[in-house]
């Protein structure tokens, strides 16, 4: 008698990371827009990160960043922004703890931005996984394929 297929009921890896970073984009500070990332390899988790004011700077929400506390458009006066982006915080928090990120995979909720790539290709991710795109430049993406990172958008909420 043939055996029963098993359906396995646990979510897919992509689910998995992607759930983690929109969790931990809940841990951000910015007054504006919540962004999480998680940095895996192998299916473990190397680093994660949250946007938000620097480590001993006032939080964002509190006041902390001037653009923030005012009435500034989207887009516009980005220069006077305090907040380190959550790719920017996991790719840190990597380098503080002395963890290699080379070969690993990023998973965003939100795309990145062109500084947040070049961190991304120089610290060796090879990989990035993003929810959403906010503004998501054409150069970002030939530098990604330049480089040989890969990219892809996984909508978490339609794919779940």
């Amino acid at each position: 008698m043939p055996k029963k297929s098993v359906i396995d009921p646990r979510p897919g890896w992509d689910d998995y990371f992607m759930e983690i970073a929109q969790v931990v984009a809940k841990r951000s500070n910015c007054s504006r827009r919540h962004v999480g990332a998680v940095v895996m390899r192998d299916n473990h988790i190397l680093s994660t990160g949250y946007n938000g004011t620097p480590h001993g700077v006032k939080n964002c929400f509190a006041g902390g960043c001037p653009r923030c506390a005012g009435k500034v458009k989207s887009g516009s006066r980005l220069e006077e922004c305090l907040c380190v982006h959550a790719e920017q915080n996991a790719i840190c928090q990597a380098a503080l703890y002395g963890t290699s990120l080379q070969g690993s995979t990023i998973y965003i909720t939100l795309s990145p931005c062109l500084t947040c790539a070049k961190l991304i290709i120089n610290s060796g991710i090879g990989e990035v996984v993003y929810d959403g795109q906010y503004e998501f430049l054409d150069t970002v993406k030939e530098m990604f394929e330049m480089s040989g990172v890969k990219y892809r958008e996984y909508n978490f909420k339609k794919e779940r």
